[in-house]
């Protein structure tokens, strides 16, 4: 299933997106599709359904963060060997994790706002994990039962703010906007391995990033039981998952976001975001 959350900033309704490509509406069904509408048996009552049944949605409505009540968001750094090298770091023996601030969520072509003073916004197309059933000390082999489903994530950052300005990544990570997510989650039914996904991002129409998931130095499963060794994951928390090569950072000269910009990024399977760049 791809699952929506539609309409108005703070308002939106369920949904879902049928096998047409029609947003059928799921509100006399559901209120809202968060942590308590991920687990397995809740995933299940969703899949009897006929979408043909349900209201179908007319025009264009906005696609909100696919999934309410977002406990934690989550992100891995250079988890791709080649984008670390693009940012001259190296090849990290264990995951590295670090946390991006649930107001930083944003739908997916909301448009990305820059920060006051912000010198050296970058992009990073990502592949996002969301989580549907409690997870403490999980094993690498069980990892992805505890997979709700999975989406894109435009984990927009800072390089200033995060490299430059002390040892922690968050502040160059967590700012307003800075958290696109969606345009819809795909449950792990239809994702059955989620490391053979390519994945690409274009800047003003040029492509910048191009990549495949199964590239990953530490693969989807990997990191859920890694990560529920240091904190339990619980329904709606966000993994996101690295990115490839491509990154402004990384080009000579180095190119950064401006106001006007507009980037476009997808995932096999995944959909695709679009974003406008504003001061």
């Amino acid at each position: 299933m791809k699952l929506v959350r539609y309409g108005h900033l703070g308002k939106e309704k369920p949904g879902l997106i049928d096998r047409e490509g029609v947003l059928r509406d799921l509100s006399d069904v559901i209120d809202d599709i968060g942590p308590e509408q991920l687990s397995a048996e809740s995933l299940d009552r969703l899949r009897k359904l006929q979408p043909a049944s349900l209201p179908s949605v007319q025009g264009k409505p906005r696609f909100g963060v696919p999934v309410s009540h977002v406990g934690k968001f989550i992100g891995i750094g250079l988890n791709y060997s080649d984008h670390a090298a693009e940012a001259g770091m190296p090849v990290p023996s264990e995951p590295i994790v670090f946390m991006k601030a649930t107001t930083s969520l944003s739908g997916a072509n909301d448009p990305v706002v820059l920060p006051r003073d912000s010198k050296k916004s970058d992009w990073e197309v990502e592949l996002g994990v969301v989580i549907g059933t409690k997870a403490q000390y999980v094993s690498q082999e069980d990892a992805l039962q505890y997979v709700a489903g999975y989406c894109i994530v435009n984990d927009v950052s800072e390089r200033e703010y995060q490299l430059e300005r002390g040892s922690q990544w968050d502040k160059g990570k967590g700012c307003d906007t800075f958290g696109p997510v969606g345009p819809w989650l795909v449950t792990s039914d239809e994702i059955a391995q989620p490391q053979g996904l390519d994945i690409w991002l274009d800047l003003n129409g040029k492509r910048v990033q191009t990549g495949n998931t199964s590239t990953m130095i530490f693969s989807v499963a990997e990191l859920v039981s890694y990560v529920s060794r240091f904190m339990t994951l619980m329904p709606g928390d966000i993994i996101t998952t690295g990115t490839p090569p491509g990154v402004g950072m990384g080009m000579k000269p180095q190119r950064f976001l401006r106001a006007g910009d507009e980037m476009t990024l997808g995932i096999d399977g995944l959909g695709i975001q679009r974003q406008t760049v504003i001061a």
